[in-house]
């Protein structure tokens, strides 16, 4: 194990009644202005936002609507909650929805408290925010786990690039099982995938022998293809909801990612194609996984076989290759999209839009094999 403090900021709520419990707990920590962020109408549509709204305003609190949060979220949409939170002095933003909506007020609560461009801060002067607006989420659709740390996910359309950025966690998270029940059964499946690659990017990173943390992401993957498969066959099915849920938390809390290097560089491609397209970035994970590691299991054939016989019940001599093969075969099951041309992008998916894809890619050096550009154009092409 590597050297480590580890330091865990987000005070967590679990279960049905979650969202009421979190707010009657921790509301009068707060000023009285609280910007209310969401994506587009279910949580109007499922009653979540009522609720919400009905509460704030009996704890004397005055709200503030930031809607319309798209998937993959602009850095423009950024700025515009930024504009809000100062104009109506915003002491507590609140995230209702998945990781999109929570990525984006991560970010719009560093920038509402610094004039300065946070996007430049970062990549170009390489400072983080020193000050933000807290904030707290109800998770309404699992899988990203983004309620869970300080990390942002933000697509900066003059840029053409879709980065991760830095600003602070959520200081309290309501997680209830119950409203992932509504969603669409592709949209649930699709966040449980995203939930399966976090925990495979940190395993297939750089770790000593017998590590805590391996066999703790073992754990996890193996529980959620168990409880996709639940879902698969009754998407009712509240226990198998519950599971998933927590499986996303645990993937990306930090507690896999202690005393070691990870990897990610499935999550930097399908960044740079989500940056160029308006994919799904749980499908695009799902189409792109395979691939790559067909190209590095050569590289972590340990790694690969002991997937593959915790994770999906392979025999002990199963080549490492047989995983991968495992892994796409569960990807089928699940009714995910195998190829870039079923991901229904608005943007057309070709080779000429892949190259610019590849070469604005980030490169992992602590994956299994670092990648080339060129490699990981011919490993986009092969999705095709």
């Amino acid at each position: 194990m590597q050297s480590f403090v580890y330091s865990y900021p987000t005070k967590v709520y679990f279960g049905q009644g979650a969202a009421r419990q979190a707010l009657e707990a921790e509301l009068s920590h707060y000023g009285p202005n609280v910007l209310l962020a969401y994506g587009g109408g279910s949580v109007k549509r499922t009653g979540v936002y009522d609720a919400l709204v009905a509460q704030l305003k009996a704890a004397g609190k005055t709200v503030t609507d930031f809607g319309g949060i798209m998937s993959n979220p602009t850095y423009a949409k950024v700025q515009e909650g930024a504009k809000l939170a100062r104009e109506h002095n915003i002491d507590l933003i609140l995230a209702v929805g998945g990781g999109s909506v929570i990525d984006c007020c991560k970010i719009v609560a560093a920038q509402a408290k610094t004039d300065e461009d946070v996007w430049e801060m970062e990549f170009t002067h390489r400072r983080l925010p020193a000050e933000v607006i807290p904030m707290g989420a109800v998770v309404t659709a699992s899988g990203t786990s983004a309620e869970m740390n300080g990390g942002a996910v933000i697509t900066n359309e003059d840029k053409k690039l879709k980065a991760g950025m830095a600003a602070a966690a959520p200081r309290f998270a309501a997680l209830d099982p119950a409203y992932t029940l509504t969603l669409p059964m592709p949209q649930v499946l699709s966040g449980a995938f995203d939930t399966l690659s976090h925990a495979m990017e940190t395993y297939f990173g750089h770790s000593d022998g017998d590590n805590a943390s391996d066999d703790v992401a073992l754990a996890v993957m193996r529980n959620t293809v168990v409880n996709m498969r639940r879902v698969l066959k009754d998407k009712d099915d509240l226990e198998a909801r519950s599971n998933l849920m927590w499986d996303s938390a645990m993937a990306e809390n930090g507690i896999l990612k202690v005393g070691r290097k990870t990897d990610f560089q499935a999550h930097q491609m399908e960044h740079q194609l989500g940056a160029y397209t308006d994919c799904n970035h749980g499908q695009g994970l799902a189409v792109i996984h395979p691939a790559y590691y067909r190209h590095i299991v050569k590289d972590a054939p340990e790694k690969f076989a002991r997937l593959g016989q915790v994770v999906f019940g392979l025999p002990a001599d199963a080549r490492p290759e047989a995983a991968v093969d495992a892994l796409a075969a569960f990807i089928a099951e699940c009714g995910l999209p195998t190829k870039l041309g079923q991901l229904r992008s608005t943007v057309t998916i070709d080779k000429d839009l892949l190259r610019k894809v590849a070469d604005s890619c980030n490169l992992i050096p602590t994956n299994p094999r670092p990648l080339t550009h060129d490699e990981v154009y011919d490993i986009l092409c092969e999705c095709l």
